[in-house]
């Protein structure tokens, strides 16, 4: 049986021998009660040292020796402690866990007090970055944070129990092998269950298996009739059960594990799913939040991946730099998001011998740990962007195939021709500058044209983009992420590509924009959407994408220029209106991005047919009029090409003339005068409008919240809500440029983690929500200059 032990423990941000003690009134030093997940500080949204995370904690937890242990053995595990953890019971030491990003347990049963009576767990946490462990040892790209940040449990089983369970596939049958905790006599029984998970249909099946000698290790072969492959599209589940079979009470044992159905080949051609090609289109995320480091609970992390598939429609994401919780990975497998995960580590490679056994350590806890995910499809088994250690990684890469022969290897390299010891060429490729290809050709990459090659990272620090950047800033970002994935998709032998990165993110001072934060998301820290979020949303087909890189303010480009204005859209065609007359319609043909289905399109008519019907002009000299003036819109007056010289010639000798020319432009593009200028734009799929969008002058701004969830449960820990801020207009589009301070205050059993005072950057803001341990209605007051709006939870 598991049970959490989540909640109230006793911390202390300085270790000290006291918490050892059996009893509490021997610890003279200050303890605070806390909940898990924890993080040993909060942290402001910017402007922060490093080295407030970076120490040695203490966590102090009491629990009863529960009767139903008796003769049985009893576990704890800990799913997540950065970064260095030294576990006691009872005074005895139970081990020391060097890695922050992966699982570990230990066995209490003879170090527990008699029933009925009280132990004393307690954890001496190191969270400093001068530990001799990945991703330890020089410069990192990302803050380590510190704390007991996943959960808590303990598990008491028989004295043989089935210890672990990994299930392959192959068409309709799968190999459910398990091993036991030790080796049982010839004859044992066990029964293996195959079952579909949640809504995939289909029949439990049953098969015995027995032990035809003295063993620890078993399997069993099971066909599953007209099974469900697991795809992005179809997330088909299955569950696997072990029953050990056992006639004296109390020697009985089950263990479950989920897993999918499908086939994962990479090659020379790219990723192949159950035999249909994939092109992989992904974005990489870090686990940190806002304020409060890696420590958030189950309903977040969950959340974080319905923001990767349901709002900007990926297919894959990348665990950079290292395995991450594994309820972020349940609901990708869940979601059908296609997860590339890899071992701790930033670049640097450590010479000590302590160092170089925790990377191959790592490799071992993560493949284990995580291999009946059925969205995980790569391992990444070097250091991120290190240098060629032949020796280390022929030890990762068998370690991982001797592990799970069922996947993949890769290492993420951030040069070319390197020693390609994986099955896949992973490469950061920061080519692009925003004026040239997006990606370069797999042959002038990989030392091996017969193996797999796959682009990890790209973008990123070549333009970091605030929200409050202005709108030529983030329409360029937005298009430098169009046009690598446009380049990629137009490169057959590339299995695809992910962004860095999905979110802004926390980062050591050596990084980001001098306060903090690396600004290389295509959403912020508490997940609002960029410009460019827009680029990979428009790519899936989930529902209907449209918008425009522009408020269409005539101002907002310099002298005066509508500039280059784009379309985000997965329509058929885009009709463009202006004041409801009808200008003209896009399709994506008409986009530069040839390799997207749905890429964006530049608005480059201003006029329509409207100096035909306004100013009775001849077709030829509307056509002419028109191309001049829509030129000067987008470019302005500098460096006509000779094309439009040529046409102003003609119109000069129809009498046309600066003036006249002037007054068009001014009439027609700059609309200065006008008593309304609204855009309007439709979305036209299969004959019929599907969405409306408008673009004016701002009448009323309104708060909008969007909440990741409304309903937050204490059954085990306490629970959190991302509370997502954004000021619209009256036609429903963020106003950019609002920035005033933002004011939350509370009622009932909840709290805030971060500031009661905040500010909206760029037209947004954000906040997150957490239970306090009780149940009951709650609200969440929102309040910026005289605008305000009430949210409503109820912690059950």
């Amino acid at each position: 049986m598991k049970t959490f032990i989540n909640k109230s423990w006793q911390f202390t941000s300085t270790f000290d021998k006291q918490l050892l003690a059996s009893k509490k009134t021997d610890i003279k030093i200050k303890l605070q009660t806390v909940d898990l997940p924890h993080s040993v500080v909060q942290t402001p949204y910017n402007y922060f040292d490093a080295k407030i995370y970076q120490t040695v904690s203490g966590y102090r937890k009491t629990f009863k020796t529960a009767a139903a242990w008796k003769n049985r053995r009893v576990f704890i595990t800990f799913e997540g402690a950065a970064h260095e953890a030294t576990v006691y019971l009872n005074g005895q030491l139970l081990g020391t866990h060097s890695t922050g990003y992966t699982a570990f347990t230990y066995e209490m049963t003879k170090f527990l007090a008699p029933q009925g009576s009280e132990n004393v767990l307690v954890v001496k946490l190191d969270s400093n970055e001068t530990i001799d462990v990945p991703p330890f040892g020089f410069v990192i790209d990302y803050m380590t944070y510190g704390g007991i940040y996943r959960e808590v449990f303990i598990e008491d089983k028989p004295q043989i129990f089935i210890d672990d369970i990994y299930v392959t596939t192959k068409e309709n049958s799968c190999d459910v092998k398990f091993a036991l905790s030790e080796q049982v006599s010839e004859g044992t029984q066990f029964n293996v269950t195959v079952a579909p998970w949640s809504k995939t249909k289909g029949k439990p099946i049953t098969v015995s298996v027995a032990a035809n000698r003295s063993t620890s290790n078993l399997h069993a072969e099971i066909t599953v009739p007209d099974v469900k492959m697991w795809t992005p599209e179809t997330p088909d589940l299955y569950t696997a059960t072990v029953e050990l079979v056992s006639k004296n009470k109390g020697e009985s044992d089950s263990k479950s594990e989920r897993f999918g159905f499908r086939d994962i080949v990479m090659n020379a051609e790219g990723l192949f799913l159950n035999g249909k090609k994939y092109k992989l289109r992904g974005l990489d995320r870090h686990q940190s939040y806002a304020y409060q480091g890696y420590a958030m609970p189950e309903s977040l992390q969950r959340f974080d991946a319905k923001v990767l598939k349901e709002e900007l429609g990926l297919n894959a994401v990348r665990t950079s730099h290292y395995p991450q919780s594994h309820h972020f990975i349940d609901a990708c497998d869940e979601l059908g998001l296609l997860v590339f995960t890899e071992i701790p580590g930033w670049q640097h490679i450590g010479s000590s011998a302590k160092w170089r056994k925790q990377a191959i350590q790592n490799v071992n806890e993560m493949v284990l740990q995580y291999r009946n995910h059925p969205s995980i499809f790569l391992w990444g088994v070097r250091i991120n962007e290190s240098p060629d250690d032949d020796e280390l990684y022929s030890v990762t890469n068998s370690v991982a195939r001797e592990l799970d022969p069922s996947r993949p290897t890769g290492g993420v390299r951030c040069f070319k021709k390197s020693n390609l010891l994986e099955d896949v060429y992973t490469y950061n490729e920061f080519v692009h500058r925003g004026d040239n290809e997006g990606c370069e050709p797999k042959s002038k990459v990989t030392s091996n044209m017969k193996k797999a090659y796959l682009i990890s990272e790209y973008n990123g620090h070549m333009y970091p983009t605030k929200m409050f950047d202005d709108e030529i800033h983030r329409t360029n970002h937005a298009l430098r992420h169009a046009k690598v994935i446009n380049d990629v998709a137009g490169h057959s032998d590339i299995a695809g590509s992910f962004g860095w990165c999905a979110f802004d993110y926390n980062t050591h001072e050596d990084f980001g924009s001098g306060d903090g934060i690396c600004y290389h998301g295509v959403m912020d820290m508490f997940r609002n959407p960029k410009m460019a979020a827009l680029v990979y949303k428009s790519q899936a087909e989930d529902e209907v994408v449209l918008d425009v890189s522009s408020s269409m303010d005539v101002g907002e480009h310099p002298a005066c220029t509508r500039g280059k204005n784009w379309i985000f859209t997965n329509a058929d065609s885009i009709k463009m209106y202006f004041n409801d007359i009808f200008i003209t319609e896009y399709f994506p043909s008409n986009s530069p991005y040839k390799n997207l289905k749905h890429p964006p399109i530049l608005i480059d008519d201003y006029i329509g047919e409207r100096f035909v019907k306004e100013e009775k002009m001849s077709q030829k000299s509307s056509e002419q009029a028109k191309a001049v003036i829509n030129f000067n819109a987008i470019y302005g007056q500098i460096k006509m090409p000779f094309s439009i010289l040529l046409k102003c010639a003609a119109l000069i000798l129809k009498g046309f003339n600066y003036a006249k020319l002037r007054k068009l432009y001014d009439n027609y593009v700059g609309n200065w005068g006008g008593a309304a200028s609204v855009y309007k734009f439709e979305a036209i799929k299969d004959g019929k409008v599907v969405k409306t969008i408008l673009k004016g002058p701002v009448k009323n701004i309104q708060i909008k919240a969007d909440i990741s969830n409304k309903e937050l449960s204490v059954e085990n820990g306490w629970d959190a809500s991302s509370v997502r801020l954004s000021v619209k207009d009256q036609y429903g589009n963020t106003v950019p440029y609002y920035m005033e301070s933002v004011r939350f205050s509370l009622s009932g059993p909840i709290e805030l983690i971060g500031p009661e005072t905040s500010c909206f950057r760029g037209g947004y803001a954000g906040t997150y929500v957490r239970t306090t341990g009780k149940t009951g209605k709650a609200q969440l007051k929102v309040e910026s200059a005289d605008l305000s709006c009430n949210i409503n939870f109820s912690v059950l």
